[in-house]
């Protein structure tokens, strides 16, 4: 059953998050998603995430099709005016990838293209109604297309910083969600309670919820994220777990796995997520008991 029919028969879905090469290199992309072939529904592909250059989600995406993976493609208003942005759907769509993640855009400052314009020729609502009429058979000019692409939408919540942020973030997915999107991905959590609450808030709006589930590398990482990272809520208690294991690396993967299967009966799926490390993956799959 692929992702799309697992979402609508509200079946728990598994996916994985993997970067295309800062390069033309594929062979680390490619190896590592046959790590996990059969074992998750789908690998989630950023697009220049974080601001960084990197090969087009477009081209992760239909290099992991092609060996066997279903894909699910990040889109960003960021970099691509609203021609591009069709274009490249229509292009998804022909290439085998209807699986599309509208995502909220990063500040460039911290990229390491910090200097580069950005675009946000529309906004991510307008996004999601963009791609809805593309499946309705026109352009957003109201031109007709030569056949109708098929999607499924997702969108994103941005991390916030205290309830009152969060309850504005919500209000935007909402708008999403009228627009066309059926299903959302959390930012990631660091604990259970933190997850729950943020699952049982994002349930409220009526589309499967999939919370995204960060493999924490190292103490510093963890330390960095609870001081620079509001919102984050990483407890002393979880910082202390790993200072005192005599294998760090080793026990973010358990803290990992154990939150994934924590989560299970209160959310939709997850979203693993390990900025690099995608060959621990895997491990992590152990973990969490898939």
């Amino acid at each position: 059953m692929n992702f799309q029919k697992k979402l609508a028969a509200n079946e728990f879905v598994v996916l994985a998050e993997m970067h295309t090469p800062k390069g033309v290199n594929i062979s680390r992309l490619v190896n590592d998603g046959a790590r996990i072939k059969g074992r998750v529904d789908a690998v989630v592909i950023p697009d220049m995430d974080n601001g960084i250059m990197r090969m087009s989600a477009l081209a992760g995406a239909v290099l992991l099709k092609q060996q066997g993976l279903e894909t699910v493609m990040h889109m960003y208003c960021r970099d691509r005016n609203r021609m591009a942005l069709q274009g490249d759907a229509l292009a998804a769509h022909v290439l085998g990838n209807q699986n599309i993640i509208v995502a909220d855009s990063e500040e460039m400052s911290q990229s390491d293209h910090s200097d580069a314009a950005t675009v946000e020729d529309i906004t991510e609502v307008q996004l999601i109604e963009a791609l809805k009429t593309l499946q309705q058979g026109k352009d957003m000019s109201g031109f007709e297309l030569d056949g109708s692409p098929d999607f499924t939408i997702g969108c994103t919540l941005p991390p916030c910083a205290d309830d009152k942020a969060l309850e504005k973030a919500l209000e935007t997915a909402q708008e999403k969600i009228a627009a066309g999107a059926t299903f959302i991905v959390t930012p990631a959590v660091y604990s259970v309670e933190t997850g729950n609450e943020l699952v049982a808030k994002a349930g409220k709006l009526g589309v499967p919820v999939i919370t995204t589930v960060f493999l924490i590398k190292s103490l510093a990482i963890a330390q960095y994220i609870a001081s620079s990272e509001p919102g984050s809520n990483i407890s002393e208690d979880l910082i202390r777990r790993i200072r005192k294991s005599s294998d760090r690396e080793l026990e973010g993967i358990k803290i990992a796995g154990e939150t994934i299967q924590s989560l299970k009966e209160q959310c939709q799926g997850v979203l693993i997520q390990t900025l690099g490390w995608e060959h621990k993956i895997p491990e992590i799959l152990d973990n969490a008991g898939f």
